[in-house]
């Protein structure tokens, strides 16, 4: 299907990869693995022609279409999830625009008898037909199941894509992608903003998948659940085998130990003919003999042993100051959206030193809990930092927040204050960014190299409690055990939100599940909570506790109206406007008050401060008598 020949292609002057070849074949669903920075990306990019390589050829069959899932994704504004899926089926649709503009034609001309209204009753017969072959009656059930398959619910279709965050928009683009019956799947990390119940529904898709598919990826778990062929690329090398990732990792490693022993051996003989010829060449009777020894060691072909590329981040994660006793206090805790409620009457109680994991399944409140403690949302109840807390939060997209337009070297010297400035390139060398390598732009870098300087760049402050939101998105398995080194050997108090049980194995004391809007504490490790509740990983956690939402639905969606429709899209764009508007005043209003509370004389001394924050506060009331009209214009609808 799809020949690889001789490939190179390299940067300044380096070869990402040289003169590497390998084949595809209907069936072959390839694992392809590598250190962040290898060339994986770059490879997909060629595959799909997005990139033309160097050298080298890429031969297919006629009319091989090519899906390719990238990191980054930029969708046309003002359509609904349903509408940019169905852009799966240019064909179909341009069919349906033929198939409406005959019909109106039919219903508006009145010449039955002319040649002309006779050639649309044709077309529309002919179209009719195509239309029904190429799926057009099935198309939007099938999209509605991959779409659910994928975690929306249906509640979701008719919202903007504008609204749903970059992980969802990327679940959209996928189910694009497993829509339009392509040859060949390229997919560079489809797993990172997957829920449990997703990433199981995508295995057993791609299991019954009959083209090629080629999935970067960092999961182990998911690529050995998968594949069934490994091409790893390493040093502008690949190595490839027909074998899922944990056994082609057994093979390589029982391959380079043979090489070493033949080498070895080798270098023995090689030594043991040397010493001849020394002895040789000093007696002119035993010359020619020497020079036959000679010639006999030019002909034999040294063997070679298979780099491995070890180099790995250096990181270490310091402590501040010494904190309080208590670290986080919080009691009562409740957090909705519109009436969604995610979390409610949650009690925390933090001690310094504390290793704690949150666990559960997407959209029970962990990553919202975390952006709690950091203050990024809003929240009721009461929650207090401890005596000297100084919080570092690494956000679960935090390498998104990253300005693409700057170099990895002014990324760092802008987030960087005095005293750190001079440490900025030795920090980067420690994150593998070294010598040329700072001068790249963000824009450029993989999504492990941007996580690796997003790592790096939290660095630039002081902190004691780290707070980590799925850190290990996009690293490398080489750059997650370093990065797992480094946490366990942190002296302050961490917080993790993790899927990964290998990641989370010894790196806690406590687990909190989160489940039915509540927290439940287990005082013990990763293991000692899978055990208590009777599975043997997280996977089959959020499976078997997969949340029943109660709808009230009195006027399903798809029973309504056009207009209605419309009116309901509209109301739910704004009522998502309005929340995130209400959540930003509060953030500011608190900030204030607190400053108020530290110095009050020199808060009120500011210009127009009283008019200011009255202003605030005035619109702050007026959104929230906004949100309950919208609220209210809503129900009948939803």
């Amino acid at each position: 299907m799809l020949n690889i020949h001789n490939l190179s292609i390299s940067f300044a002057g380096e070869y990402l990869f040289e003169e590497i070849s390998f084949r595809l074949t209907p069936g072959d669903r390839v694992g392809l693995v590598g250190k962040n920075g290898a060339g994986k990306s770059t490879m997909l990019k060629i595959l799909s022609k997005e990139q033309e390589p160097d050298s080298g050829q890429l031969a297919m069959d006629k009319e091989v279409n090519i899906g390719f899932l990238k990191q980054d994704i930029d969708f046309v504004e003002g359509r609904t999830v349903l509408e940019e899926a169905y852009e799966a089926f240019e064909e179909i649709k341009t069919i349906e625009r033929k198939l409406e503009a005959i019909n109106v034609q039919l219903a508006e001309r009145t010449d039955y008898e002319s040649e002309s209204y006779n050639q649309l009753i044709t077309d529309l017969s002919d179209d009719t037909q195509l239309y029904e072959i190429l799926g057009g009656y099935n198309y939007q059930g099938e999209t509605e199941k991959v779409l659910q398959g994928l975690g929306f619910d249906k509640e979701d279709f008719n919202n903007l894509t504008s609204t749903f965050s970059g992980g969802w928009r990327m679940r959209i683009e996928l189910a694009k992608l497993l829509l339009q019956n392509n040859d060949i799947l390229l997919l560079d990390e489809p797993t990172n903003h997957l829920d449990i119940e997703s990433i199981i529904w995508l295995e057993n898709f791609l299991k019954g998948y009959v083209g090629v598919v080629v999935i970067v990826s960092h999961d182990k778990m998911f690529l050995d659940n998968v594949t069934n062929r490994t091409i790893e690329i390493s040093l502008g090398r690949i190595y490839d085998y027909n074998k899922p990732y944990s056994k082609y990792l057994v093979l390589r490693k029982e391959m380079r130990e043979q090489q070493l022993a033949t080498q070895k051996n080798q270098s023995k003989q090689i030594e043991q003919t040397e010493k001849l010829i020394e002895k040789f060449r000093a007696k002119a009777s035993k010359a020619s003999m020497a020079q036959s020894l000679i010639k006999k060691l030019d002909k034999i072909e040294r063997i070679e042993v298979d780099e491995d590329d070890n180099a790995v981040m250096n990181i270490n994660f310091p402590i501040s100051i010494q904190p309080g006793k208590v670290v986080i206090e919080a009691e009562n805790l409740a957090k909705a959206y519109g009436d969604k409620q995610i979390l409610s009457d949650v009690d925390l109680l933090v001690e310094r030193g504390s290793k704690i994991a949150f666990v559960g399944q997407n959209g029970q409140g962990k990553s919202t809990l975390a952006k709690m403690i950091v203050e990024e949302v809003s929240y009721e109840g009461h929650l207090k930092l401890g005596h000297n807390v100084q919080i570092g939060y690494f956000a679960q997209n935090q390498s998104e927040y990253l300005d693409g337009s700057l170099t990895v070297h002014d990324t760092m010297i802008n987030a960087a204050n005095e005293k750190t400035r001079s440490r900025v390139r030795d920090m980067l060398g420690s994150f593998l960014f070294r010598g040329d390598e700072v001068d790249k732009k963000v824009s450029v870098l993989s999504g492990g190299e941007r996580n690796r300087l997003a790592l790096c760049k939290l660095l630039l402050q002081p902190f004691n409690v780290l707070v980590m939101d799925e850190p290990t998105n996009h690293l490398d398995i080489k750059s997650k055990n370093v990065l797992k080194s480094a946490l366990a050997n942190f002296e302050g108090t961490l917080i993790l939100v993790s899927h990964d049980r290998d990641f989370l194995q010894g790196m806690t004391d406590t687990v909190y599940e989160f489940k039915d809007r509540k927290i439940r504490e287990y005082l013990g490790d990763i293991d000692f909570y899978l055990e208590q509740r009777k599975v043997a990983d997280l996977r089959e956690i959020e499976k078997k506790d997969k949340v029943i939402t109660k709808k009230v639905a009195p006027k399903a969606a798809e029973k309504l109206s056009y207009e209605d429709q419309k009116k309901l899209k509209s109301l739910r764009n704004k009522l998502s406007a309005i929340e995130s508007n209400i959540n930003k005043l509060e953030r500011e209003i608190k900030a204030i008050d607190e400053q108020l509370a530290v110095d009050y004389d020199q808060t009120i001394a500011q210009p127009n401060f009283f008019d200011t924050y009255q202003a605030k506060k005035t619109k702050l009331n007026g959104l929230m008598k906004d949100w309950e009209v919208v609220q209210e214009a809503l129900e009948p609808l939803s």
